[in-house]
């Protein structure tokens, strides 16, 4: 079935629309700040093979690189015809989802006329899964919470209430974490039901014709732009703060034609703490930045990124090997988009930006809240962006996450934590025609009655980031309490009424 332009263009809308609704049932039905706040969550709809056709517009955009691998790895496990109406599968597995064990998949086969068509779904960072208190220090996954293997949470719309009962056994908030969970199905069918009423109006049986009209456009906008790029061999090698000692990014990429190839042979090798990338989160990490620069018009989907092949190493940080823990992977993978740019910067000067103040800071907590109740969860701050040849870095501002800041008045309203200071720190991005965008610095009291414990996601704190073409180094970020500078890769207890003071680095100039 061929579509002429302009019926393409509504039903790719419609399709947008489909998603973007059942992304916001998702924020409006969930009960943590992770997903109404942060944004902390994305929803996808794929093709009967398991191939994005959309994702959700204000998203993590990194899933769409996650979810879909993940759909095609439970068609492995559940090929169609083992796939009724009704059922629901879930898992949280590091190496076929995001990369750690808070990020629940959870995926709708979607039936029209009793016909299998396709899928809806959702990834929500969820603000317990159990386990330690996430942090970089677990040395292995069994340590890092309940694991959810690749199964069916419904059948034939009949929910596993064993599964149920497990999870709320194993986590701190059980109300909370079910409640994300019930907003994540609710969006998924949402999302199914829309998609029967969209064939219904325009009288297709299936996705397919629509599925390949897509992804094949997006694929030769992608190739288009790759086309005009000169071939050749580009390369950089960054260094994170790492733990003990640096990790290092090691990447190459060769472009030929229209296709591109990242390669992270060299990087360091996995290492004994919660900061290992599993593969499907440096995969989206490595195409993402591509995409950003080279055809950031073209809605997500998977034809976008099939010129596009990322390869690394059995046991290194980028491609660990079970049972490595991956709770911290954001710690490593944020600098993927940095070091992609910094390897293109000779040949597209004019698109790449300098380095953020990434990776994304956030504070860990469980103890209890201001009332004496038990809480568990976590919260986003966020540092500079880094500057382009077009303008200044934004201040403040998530890249390459697209997690939002949470909003201090939910801090205050559901943390032990009360806002005593918040300061733009001005000239902390790094200097140059452009400067980088401005880090910032938080002063929280703990006015819990009883001793928490936090942790950090937290970097450069050692290695502040970088410029491009001359332009200065961002100031490096400080993690604090009552004044005193910690290591933010260590977990530690805070008294009632200790300060704890944050300070997200600013982007290079």
């Amino acid at each position: 079935m061929a579509f002429d332009p302009i019926t393409l263009e509504v039903l790719w809308r419609r399709l947008i629309g489909i998603v973007d609704e059942a992304a916001a049932t998702l924020v409006r039905t969930s009960f943590s700040t992770l997903v109404r706040e942060s944004n902390d969550f994305s929803c996808v709809i794929t093709d009967d093979q398991g191939h994005s056709l959309v994702q959700s517009s204000a998203s993590i955009a990194s899933f769409i690189g996650t979810l879909p691998i993940t759909v095609r790895h439970f068609l492995r496990a559940f090929p169609p015809e083992t796939l009724e109406p009704g059922d629901i599968l879930i898992t949280n597995d590091i190496w076929y989802g995001t990369g750690h064990l808070p990020d629940v998949n959870i995926v709708k086969p979607v039936f029209y006329r009793d016909r299998f068509i396709g899928f809806s779904a959702s990834t929500a960072h969820l603000p317990d899964i159990g386990g330690k208190i996430r942090s970089p220090d677990p040395r292995e996954v069994y340590e890092e919470g309940f694991q959810i293997p690749m199964m069916k949470m419904y059948r034939r719309g009949e929910p596993d209430r064993t599964l149920i009962d497990l999870i709320r056994y194993n986590v701190r908030v059980p109300d909370l974490v079910m409640g994300d969970i019930n907003a994540q199905l609710t969006a998924n069918r949402l999302a199914e039901k829309r998609l029967g009423d969209l064939l219904d109006e325009y009288g297709l049986e299936d996705l397919r014709a629509l599925t390949k009209e897509i992804q094949g456009r997006s694929e030769k906008a992608m190739r288009d732009a790759l086309r005009r790029l000169p071939d050749g061999e580009f390369a950089s090698e960054i260094e994170t703060d790492g733990l003990a000692e640096p990790i290092r990014v090691r990447t190459r990429i060769e472009k030929s034609g229209d296709s591109l190839v990242i390669d992270y042979a060299g990087s360091s090798a996995q290492v004994d703490r919660a900061v290992n990338v599993a593969y499907n989160y440096t995969y989206a990490y490595s195409v993402y930045p591509i995409k950003c620069v080279l055809c950031p018009e073209v809605p997500n989907n998977e034809g976008c990124f099939r010129p596009i092949d990322v390869r690394t190493e059995p046991g290194s940080i980028l491609e660990p090997l079970h049972p490595a823990a991956g709770g911290g992977r954001m710690l490593v993978g944020h600098y993927l988009p940095a070091a992609v740019f910094e390897a293109l910067a000779p040949v597209i000067p004019e698109e790449v930006p300098a380095a953020s103040g990434s990776p994304l800071w956030c504070v860990n907590y469980t103890g209890l809240d201001k009332r004496g109740v038990r809480t568990a969860g976590l919260f986003f701050q966020n540092g500079g962006t880094g500057a382009t040849a077009r303008g200044d870095g934004h201040a403040c501002l998530s890249y390459p996450s697209n997690v939002s800041h949470t909003p201090i008045e939910v801090i205050e309203r559901i943390t032990p934590f009360t806002l005593i200071e918040k300061t733009i720190l001005r000239d902390s991005g790094g200097a140059g025609k452009f400067t980088g965008g401005c880090g910032q610095r938080i002063v929280f009291r703990n006015d819990s009655p009883a001793r928490i414990t936090v942790s950090f996601m937290a970097e450069r704190t050692k290695s502040p980031a970088p410029g491009l073409f001359g332009g200065g180094h961002g100031g490096r970020g400080q993690v604090r309490i009552n004044e005193r500078e910690i290591d933010p890769k260590v977990t530690t207890d805070m008294e009632p009424g200790d300060t704890l003071t944050l300070s997200p680095p600013g982007g290079g100039g």
